[in-house]
């Protein structure tokens, strides 16, 4: 996954995300929170309940989808077994949200109930 982070005022930032590989959406997709939610690879210091603000583009689409949603899960530098460092985001209850968590969810279709390991679980 690419990451690029552009701060804004207080707390909350905008992440623009390129996700091209369907294993990549696979283990960052968070299917087990309500609304659903992406793990995002970041060394960026971020709290419980942080709002945060994503361009998302899925694949060969590169139309980029506003999402928002709130910090729900943080996986810390050094984590053990190698996680991969960065945070996970419920996305908000919203149509935007919604359009998203669908697209992402059309893209996996069966995939989502593999057992194979994810940055979160």
């Amino acid at each position: 996954m690419k990451e690029e982070i552009k701060p804004v005022t207080g707390r909350a930032g905008m992440l623009s995300l390129a996700i091209k590989e369907r294993s990549a959406l696979y283990a960052a997709y968070m299917p087990f929170l309500k609304h659903g939610g992406l793990f995002i690879p970041t060394n960026r210091p971020y709290q419980m309940g942080d709002q945060v603000y994503m361009l998302i583009s899925l694949m060969e689409d590169s139309t980029k989808m506003p999402i928002s949603g709130r910090v729900v899960w943080i996986t810390p530098s050094g984590a053990q077994g190698n996680r991969q460092q960065g945070i996970g985001v419920q996305f908000d209850d919203n149509e935007g949200s919604a359009g998203v968590r669908g697209k992402i969810e059309g893209i996996l279709g069966n995939t989502m109930k593999s057992t194979r390991q994810t940055h979160t679980i």
